[in-house]
């Protein structure tokens, strides 16, 4: 269900359509719907043509730091082990979180001959203070070490955007020629602009309101109690919702700061499956993309690119360099607004509301954009980067 978990699926799927070899040492999912998964410290599987092996580690309350540094250590143990079970790759592949999964990568890679590719999603210690139970000096700075390691050993690195490549390289010393932007994307035909009158907006009562949604995590890099100043400030407005739709650490402080203040206009519904993304965000006029100030270029916020699909403007609440900031301007998809303004959110809630024209102008404009991030584009960047870090023109094995 997590955004890089998709993003990650589709890539590794789309690759082996393609011809390549790949091979995912991966978690245990979430959710288990079958018997595929068996118990052990390593598993396996084959998913639509992806070899998967499962490194089955400790599956502890994640709310809680104890909880999530067991799960990190356990899941480091067993996917250094199920990665010995794949045979000599081209290319190992690694993301950011866990931040030291990186270190088995590089083991791999560099145990088997193979090149190493270091997928920054975010980039840590300064992800990790978002975590608002446990803060560290000392863990932070082993993180900055590692993260910092893994940068220098790597062949080549993918950086989400061009906020992010600066951070990498004049914060974290990559070597700038190592570093390719690869914007992460949606699937412009599974997600595609669809009527505001469906079955999913008049199930939830917002057919004829004036939707402002936020979809995903609903965690703690987003400033989402902006959402509740603004809606405070807007409950005069009859015809304006708030719609937060997703779960997430945040969720349950949100709804009770909205219960206590009495606002009818925000609405938290639950995460929607990937099959009904279209008729969801189809029930948005607008959507809210945040993020609190400081953090961008450590994260990049990868639902803008589903929102752009769906053919809907959006307004950042952002630094204005953040990737979701630079592709609202060039694309006049959307309004930038400061980080952490409820006066700005609620201001340009409506403005959009009372120039419907405008609005749907620009989301025709936001679906033109989507097709610049599309996920055949993204996943082509991909094969294109793993070809010439080999110096190979053929498939490679991932």
């Amino acid at each position: 269900m997590a955004a890089t978990g998709q993003l990650l699926t589709e890539l590794a799927e789309d690759l082996a359509a393609g011809g390549s070899d790949v091979s995912v040492v991966t978690g245990r999912p979430l959710t288990v719907s079958d018997g595929s998964i068996r118990r052990g410290i390593v598993s396996r599987e084959s998913r639509n043509g992806v070899a998967v092996v499962r490194a089955n580690g400790t599956r502890f309350d994640a709310r809680r730091f104890a909880g999530r540094a067991a799960n990190y250590v356990s899941y480091f143990a067993s996917a250094a082990l199920a990665s010995l079970s794949i045979r000599r790759p081209d290319v190992v592949a690694s993301l950011t979180d866990p931040p030291i999964i990186g270190l088995v990568a590089l083991w791999t890679a560099r145990r088997t001959g193979a090149k190493f590719v270091f997928i920054c999603e975010d980039i840590f210690p300064e992800v990790a203070a978002l975590i608002e139970d446990f803060q560290s000096p000392l863990v932070n700075r082993w993180l900055d070490r590692v993260n910092r390691h893994l940068l220098s050993r790597a062949d080549a690195i993918v950086a989400l955007g061009p906020r992010m490549r600066r951070r990498l390289v004049e914060e974290k010393g990559a070597c700038e020629s190592r570093v390719t932007i690869v914007h992460n994307w949606a699937d412009a035909d599974a997600i595609a602009p669809a009527p505001k009158d469906n079955a999913f907006a008049r199930a939830q009562g917002l057919a004829d309101r004036f939707v402002v949604m936020h979809s995903g995590n609903v965690g703690l890099s987003q400033n989402l109690d902006l959402v509740i100043e603004a809606a405070d400030r807007l409950r005069s407005h009859a015809n304006i919702v708030f719609a937060i739709v997703g779960n997430g650490a945040r969720r349950p402080a949100l709804e009770a700061a909205a219960e206590q203040r009495g606002l009818s206009n925000v609405r938290f519904l639950s995460y929607q499956p990937k099959d009904q993304l279209t008729e969801s965000f189809a029930a948005a006029d607008v959507f809210l993309v945040s993020l609190k100030a400081g953090i961008e270029g450590y994260i990049v916020p990868s639902k803008v690119y589903g929102i752009l699909a769906a053919g809907r403007p959006y307004i950042a609440a952002v630094a204005p360099d953040c990737e979701a900031a630079i592709i609202a301007r060039d694309h006049a998809c959307g309004l930038v607004i400061a980080p952490g303004d409820p006066d700005a959110l609620a201001a340009s809630v409506l403005r959009l509301s009372r120039d419907g024209a405008a609005t749907a102008a620009m989301g025709e404009r936001a679906r033109a954009a989507a097709l610049l991030y599309d996920r055949r584009r993204a996943v082509a960047a991909y094969r294109d980067l793993f070809a010439r870090v080999t110096g190979r023109h053929a498939q490679a094995h991932v």
